[in-house]
């Protein structure tokens, strides 16, 4: 299950997250850059503010890879009582001496190293965070006026990281200036964590104070359940990252047509031997037929984001070569159908450089519910 972190200045943010439903309240000054730190006295007082309500983190700053600095600082943070310590892994410096020299402190409190998906972060530090005895790695970004992590880094390369993470033994997390849209698109990546700052902030970005409003939208986003077992085979990873209680507000009556037209990706797909060779531009056609939630749409809880589908259509392409564009179109229908929403999908595939025009295959698959008389 993914937990949603939100990042603080003090007692009286913290309190505003814990009220909106947060599970991680993270300590940070936004004002002092990336990971800026919070004085070790307003550390104690919100840790007993807290009270063992929910789990507490803080940042150790924006400081050089430089081990005996970087071993003060959080050992300074770890006597805060905090349940994690957050540590900067920026560029320059020994980033992997700091790691080794922070492994007797990791023995004593939950450490979580921090990559920068805007500064060509190295993801082999990963298993070396997992030899230190690290409890996490997060993926964040360095410069906020610089966009945010799906700016930096695109769906295939995250579910990288937090592949890597999980097969290190390490928790996953992801953040950088992470909006409301965004949600969606990183829980199909099932992350142990998704971090939260500006968008729980009022006008004035991630400086300005919490608004308990909109702690309560971004956590109506995410799951606070276990996720549905595998559905129809395909694996949950590829879900759409909503709808985990299909029968609630349900009207099983109406539908919409969500589509994706003229989406083009290289892709290595073909049955001769020069198409193994390397990717050619295909055209994707998606439209899904998704059941209605009662009500008029509002905000990203009612709806279901095309998002998703382009997303997953690039997971599937990055995973290898396919031998067929039948194969592939039927992977991306049953990737849809998978969601407990969707009730038909139809599929077109082609390649644009085969040489005679454009070919491919139409495909159309539904599920058991249009029987209850959808009309889409």
């Amino acid at each position: 299950m993914t937990r949603m972190l939100a990042s603080v200045t003090g007692p009286d943010e913290a309190e505003i997250a814990l009220a909106g439903g947060a599970d991680i309240i993270d300590l940070k000054d936004p004002s002092r850059g990336a990971l800026g730190a919070v004085a070790a006295r307003t550390v104690r007082e919100t840790v007993d503010a807290v009270a063992g309500r929910r789990a507490v983190s803080a940042v150790t700053g924006d400081l050089p890879m430089e081990p005996r600095a970087l071993v003060g600082a959080v050992r300074e943070m770890t006597e805060t009582g905090v349940d994690y310590v957050k540590v900067g892994i920026f560029r320059g410096g020994d980033p992997a001496s700091c790691i080794d020299a922070l492994a007797p402190l990791a023995a004593r409190t939950r450490l979580v190293g921090v990559l920068f998906a805007d500064a060509s972060p190295d993801f082999s530090l990963l298993e070396r965070l997992a030899e230190a005895r690290f409890a996490g790695a997060m993926l964040d970004t360095q410069d906020k006026a610089e966009g945010r992590l799906l700016t930096h880094m695109g769906l295939p390369r995250l579910r990288h990281f937090v592949e890597r993470c999980r097969s290190s033994g390490l928790m996953a997390g992801l953040a950088g200036s992470l909006e409301q849209p965004d949600i969606p698109r990183l829980l199909v990546l099932t992350p142990d964590l998704l971090g939260f700052r500006g968008a729980l902030c009022g006008s004035g970005g991630r400086t300005a104070a919490l608004v308990l409003s909109r702690v309560q939208a971004v956590r109506a986003l995410i799951p606070t359940h276990g996720r549905e077992a595998e559905a129809r085979g395909v694996d949950c990873r590829l879900l759409a990252a909503r709808g985990y209680t299909p029968e609630v507000g349900i009207d099983r009556g109406r539908a919409d047509l969500v589509f994706v037209h003229d989406f083009i990706l290289p892709a290595r797909v073909g049955a001769y031997a020069h198409e193994r060779d390397g990717p050619q531009n295909v055209r994707f056609d998606v439209d899904a037929t998704i059941l209605r939630l009662d009500g008029v749409a509002e905000d990203m809880r009612d709806v279901f984001s095309y998002d998703v589908i382009t997303d997953g259509i690039r997971m599937l392409v990055e995973a290898g070569h396919v031998a067929l564009v039948e194969t592939l179109a039927e992977r991306i229908a049953a990737m849809l159908l998978a969601h407990p929403r969707v009730v038909r999908v139809a599929v077109r595939v082609q390649k644009l450089e085969t040489g005679s025009g454009s070919v491919g295959v139409a495909i159309e698959r539904t599920t058991e519910a249009l029987g209850a008389g959808v009309s889409p």
